[in-house]
């Protein structure tokens, strides 16, 4: 599971830097309880999302990659992580 970790953060870096060099900025909302306009918040890459794209790309079969899901839900859990691989306790604010 560290391995997935650290493959999610480079994943997450490169969706950052592909953002900036591109000059892509989150899409403009509306927050529908205020009526306030604003960009939407920067997207991060999750470890389940990297790993529901191992199926969906058919890199691994798809029996394989839910297996790797409820892993990494149990892992998760164990290890008190967020949806990022990183504890809860330094979790984003």
């Amino acid at each position: 599971m560290p391995t997935l970790i650290d493959l999610r953060d480079e994943l997450d870096e490169m969706l950052h830097q592909i953002q900036t060099v591109g000059h892509i900025q989150t899409p403009i909302i509306t927050c529908p309880k205020y009526g306030k306009t604003g960009h939407a918040a920067e997207p991060h890459v999750s470890v389940r999302a990297m790993i529901l794209a191992l199926a969906r790309f058919e890199i691994a079969p798809k029996d394989q990659a839910k297996a790797l899901e409820k892993a990494w839900a149990k892992y998760r859990e164990q290890h008190q992580l967020d949806i990022e691989g990183k504890a809860l306790s330094t979790a984003r604010q």
